[in-house]
């Protein structure tokens, strides 16, 4: 395992739409191990292949809970909404308060492409969506919350820095 350079705020690949992974091989696996060593040696809790300069659709993600692979993932079910305060690897130093679902329901590949329906909550579903976005070329910052709901949430989290 190695760990990968992550692309940084301007860079154009972060903004391109990865595409489908169909080959499930030792090249693979490779990348998704080297993957999960650069998020752990970031201290992050998910990182996208695309923030690496791969354009496939793979993610990782461990908030705390062991390491997660999404492979092709799709999300199928959203319920609820939660407001935090968001960061991301590629944009080091910055944070925005955005609108996510509660809890999703995401389908995916695993590592030996089986397909699996995995659930998340609280910070697993924000750390899902923000992963499966940046499959698509989204930045976080492109979903902050509006104006009146990030002054709500000033209210009523007077220490957060955002």
């Amino acid at each position: 395992m190695a760990t990968r350079n992550i692309r940084k705020k301007g860079d154009p690949i972060l903004k391109l739409k990865s595409r489908r992974v169909e080959r499930f091989d030792e090249r693979f696996f490779t990348l998704l191990d080297d993957m999960r060593e650069t998020m752990y040696e970031a201290d992050g809790c998910g990182l996208a292949a695309v923030q690496v300069g791969v354009l496939k659709r793979a993610v990782v993600i461990d908030v705390g809970n062991g390491p997660m692979e999404l492979i092709n993932p799709e999300i199928i079910e959203t319920r609820g909404e939660q407001m935090e305060a968001e960061g991301c690897l590629s944009l080091p130093g910055e944070q925005g308060v955005t609108l996510r679902p509660q809890f999703v329901r995401v389908r995916a590949q695993d590592r030996t492409g089986e397909v699996r329906e995995y659930t998340g909550e609280d910070l697993l579903a924000r750390a899902m969506c923000h992963e499966i976005d940046h499959l698509d070329g989204i930045l976080y910052t492109q979903r902050l919350a509006p104006k009146e709901a990030l002054e709500r949430f000033r209210r009523e989290h007077p220490d957060a820095e955002v």
